[in-house]
């Protein structure tokens, strides 16, 4: 069975068409009218092996974040929905990125649980601006925002890191890979549910 999912929601300040197949190649067509936000979706879909296509666009003229909170809410929805009952999956992982002089560490629980906690981003990151439209604060928004739609259970920590790009771009990076090896089947289990409840 096919672990796809298409999803289009329109609201008064965005509109978002998001489509993604978790056994994809990682072959990505981002176009959110956010330029560094797409560099970022573009990495994880790159590095988490699930294909992606988003093109979105909103209320940019007055802020970028609405645009860039209701792609994560999608993506998060689609995830939780080309998941299923998330038979067979391996459910945990974990994974440390660095980018240069940065470096995060995201650890994934597939749970059907909602919980996200980010950590150790210098002080002043939230207020940095990248690609001109981007502030850090964003990042964190935007994993709260996966996890609460997906249904997952994500701890983000930054280890190391100066340059706001560099931290940002870890982030997602170490989430791509946390997610390409949780969502992955586990030959081990034949289809099983990896809980002791049976469901997840």
């Amino acid at each position: 069975m096919a672990r796809t999912a298409h999803i289009v929601r329109e609201t008064s300040e965005s509109h978002i068409d998001l489509e993604l197949n978790l056994d994809g190649t990682g072959q990505t067509d981002i176009d959110t009218s956010v330029p560094f936000y797409n560099h970022m979706m573009n990495a994880l879909g790159k590095h988490s092996l699930i294909d992606l296509k988003i093109h979105a666009h909103g209320d940019t003229d007055i802020d970028v974040h609405h645009t860039v909170e209701d792609t994560a809410i999608v993506f998060g929805e689609a995830l939780k929905q080309a998941l299923g009952d998330k038979r067979g999956i391996r459910r945990f992982a974990d994974a440390t990125v660095p980018l240069d002089e940065a470096l995060a560490k995201a650890v994934v629980d597939i749970s059907g649980r909602p919980y996200c906690v980010c950590s150790g981003e210098p002080a002043g990151f939230e207020y940095c601006m990248m690609g001109g439209h981007f502030t850090g604060s964003l990042v964190r928004h935007v994993m709260e925002s996966i996890a609460l739609h997906a249904g997952i259970c994500l701890h983000m920590q930054v280890l190391a890191g100066r340059d706001p790009h560099h931290i940002a771009e870890a982030e997602f990076k170490a989430l791509a890979r946390a997610l390409r090896f949780a969502i992955e089947p586990d030959p081990r289990i034949e289809g099983l549910i990896p809980s002791t409840k049976g469901a997840l």
